[in-house]
């Protein structure tokens, strides 16, 4: 039954990535362009080589072919050139070893493969490293190893390079110009719900409140981070050594800029600073004083108010230009006004709960500040925003 549902779930997931990649432009539609964009490539590559040319070994063109239809123009360009090398230095060693040993498969693969499966490991070739060793095993085997032979391999090996490159670069090039934005839209979805969640466990709970789930959404915070980052290199290098990205309609507005990802990263360290105090004032483990039930309940307030703030950037990043300026202000002007009466009665509370207090809702205006830097002025005050508390 197990094993069932495995493949149910499996078959839901495959049905839903076919769905997206029908329905609009995203990483599925990507994905399946790319690999109908290698398929041509290497039955161009085998036709060029094995029917035009009458290579010997034709397999090395579609080969090379197939591998260098990367994810950007750039990585297949270097991956191309690395892989040229290294299938040369295969081809060459493979050459040697069988004259060597007088033509013995045997002994030619004992003799060059320990050299070159070390040699595939050194880190410059990245992944490419690996096809020397085997660029060796398909000359081992087959049994050719003279020197016009030794140039037919480097010739395909060449013309598949020229056939992947060019397909990648000229039809349909890959700009990854959409990932930033939905990694960016992601993260805010994820922080405004930890806030959402943040409050309705207050609400519902009062005192008795956990924050164990509000953990492992900081830890997944982290992971979605490290994806927009990821994203960002991707979409810099997508446009890198790219000939035919003005031959391709941009998919979708221009990603926001880098500064962006440096404000959710300071987004995702203040409302992890602020899970961490919050899991040390409840709870059998706590190491600071308890929140009052009255800070407490109106703190649960404001943070339901700072995931709305959170939930309208994420809408923001979905629809850009849609006019949503007045559901930000709404929602920022609705935020500073829960925040501004906690931070006022700090002088009226013992120095211990003021010191925790204050560092609570510290994270909390820094978090605030940021998601509100586009509003010009405090929605309560009239002044400039400086994120103090």
């Amino acid at each position: 039954m197990a094993v069932g549902r495995w493949i149910a779930w499996e078959a839901a997931a495959v049905g839903r990535t076919a769905r997206y990649a029908v329905a609009s432009p995203g990483p599925e539609r990507d994905a399946v362009v790319q690999s109908l964009k290698a398929s041509a490539a290497a039955v161009l590559a085998w036709a060029l080589a094995g029917w035009f040319f009458r290579a010997p070994l034709a397999l090395m063109a579609p080969w090379t072919a197939l591998a260098l239809v990367d994810a950007t123009v750039y990585r297949s360009v270097r991956s191309g050139l690395q892989q040229f090398a290294v299938i040369a230095v295969g081809a060459v060693a493979a050459s040697l070893a069988m004259a060597v040993t007088g033509g013995r498969t045997l002994g030619a693969m004992a003799l060059a493969l320990p050299f070159l499966v070390l040699a595939g490991t050194y880190r410059r070739l990245g992944r490419q490293g690996i096809y020397g060793a085997t660029t060796a095993l398909f000359v081992i085997t087959y049994g050719t190893y003279t020197l016009p032979a030794l140039g037919y391999r480097l010739a395909e090996t060449a013309v598949g390079a020229v056939i992947g490159i060019g397909v990648n670069a000229f039809v349909l090039p890959p700009v990854h110009l959409r990932n930033v934005r939905d990694q960016m839209r992601r993260l805010a979805h994820e922080c405004a719900d930890l806030l959402a969640l943040i409050a309705d466990d207050i609400g519902d709970k009062g005192p008795e409140y956990g924050t164990a789930e509000a953990r492992d959404r900081v830890a997944r915070l982290e992971t979605v981070l490290g994806a927009l980052f990821e994203a960002r290199r991707w979409t810099t290098e997508s446009l890198r050594v790219n000939p035919g990205r003005r031959l391709r309609r941009r998919p979708g507005p221009e990603p926001p800029p880098p500064e962006e990802d440096a404000r959710w990263q300071a987004v995702v360290g203040h409302l992890a600073g602020a899970v961490r105090i919050l899991s040390n004032v409840t709870g059998d483990g706590r190491a600071l004083p308890v929140l009052p039930p009255d800070f407490l309940e109106q703190y649960g307030v404001l943070v339901g108010r700072v995931a709305h703030v959170c939930a309208t950037w994420a809408d923001a990043l979905r629809e850009p230009g849609t006019g949503g300026a007045d559901r930000e202000t709404e929602a920022a002007r609705a935020a500073w006004a829960a925040l501004e009466p906690l931070a006022d009665g700090l002088p009226r509370r013992p120095g211990p709960t003021a010191a925790v207090c204050g560092g609570l809702l510290t994270e909390t205006r820094l978090l605030l500040a940021l998601l509100t830097t586009r509003q010009e002025e405090d929605p309560q005050t009239g002044a400039a925003q400086d994120g103090g508390l």
